[in-house]
């Protein structure tokens, strides 16, 4: 649990509505205690069935070398992504951003996902969800490919929860090796658009377990239980708070298999089928 701050947050239901408008904040530094709303002429997303999984990462995957979770540490992730780096003096997340932040997680609107080796954290990314959306805020990677694991495992929990758009804002070598691509602002909104529309379209579908007829509570989805998931969407639910929810049917998915399988290699054949 992270201590109070005593700086003034974004209101949470502004961000959100920024998100869902198509901008997002940033700071100057991380002592800058004002912020700027940013709507980028070319937006970078990563389309989510076009996602790069190069042999040296599935090998990686494969390898179960990181534990990977889902808003298990949350605080530990964004301090990461804010702390310095050697190709950046400065972090646009300032003391206000992180506070805001740990605001939106606190109500269930944003999430992180960790890389975990020997039980130390050395990876990871945060985003905020909503719809049928996931907008990716920053990832930070102390070990090489932890920071792609994530990535891998976020994608892999975005789509066995149904959603359409992952939101990567500036195009990066990174991200462009992972299969992300530029397109117009205009062309985000469009989608982002859709995104909502379509969930909004869905309100009230019952969700039923696949094959079986009997509904099913996600939140109480688990293995075997990744298809209902996917449906949930479908169901009026959003990625607010459906991707800890989707990330843990995946993974007690991957653990239902047993020996020789393990939840990398689930995830990596699970990609690799439609990548």
């Amino acid at each position: 649990m992270h201590a109070k701050s005593s700086v003034p947050i974004i209101p949470p239901e502004l961000l959100l509505r920024a998100y869902r408008s198509g901008i997002f904040p940033m700071a100057d530094s991380r002592d800058d205690p004002e912020v700027f709303w940013v709507e980028p002429r070319m937006r970078a997303i990563l389309p989510l069935q076009d996602l790069h999984v190069s042999r040296s990462l599935r090998k990686t995957l494969r390898s179960d070398r990181f534990h990977v979770t889902c808003n298990a540490a949350f605080e530990a992730v964004i301090d990461a992504c804010a702390a310095p780096r050697p190709d950046a003096e400065e972090s646009w997340i300032s003391e206000r951003i992180r506070a805001s932040y740990f605001e939106l997680h606190r109500l269930g609107h944003a999430h992180s996902i960790e890389c975990w080796y020997e039980g130390q954290l050395v990876g990871g990314l945060y985003g905020v969800g909503f719809a049928r959306a996931f907008c990716g805020e920053s990832m930070f990677s102390r070990m090489t490919d932890s920071s792609k694991v994530a990535l891998a495992w976020l994608v892999a929990a975005l789509r066995a929860g149904g959603a359409q758009l992952l939101d990567c804002q500036f195009i990066t070598p990174h991200l462009a090796s992972m299969g992300a691509v530029e397109i117009p602002q205009a062309t985000y909104v469009a989608l982002l658009r859709e995104a909502q529309r379509s969930l909004a379209a869905a309100a009230g579908v019952g969700l039923l377990r696949a094959g079986t007829g009997v509904a099913v509570d996600p939140a109480e989805a688990g293995a075997g239980d990744a298809s209902a998931v996917g449906d949930a969407a479908a169901a009026g639910s959003d990625f607010g708070g459906l991707l800890p929810v989707a990330f843990a049917a995946l993974l007690a998915e991957a653990e239902a298999g047993g020996p020789p399988s393990s939840p990398g290699n689930f995830i990596a054949q699970s990609l690799t089928q439609t990548s």
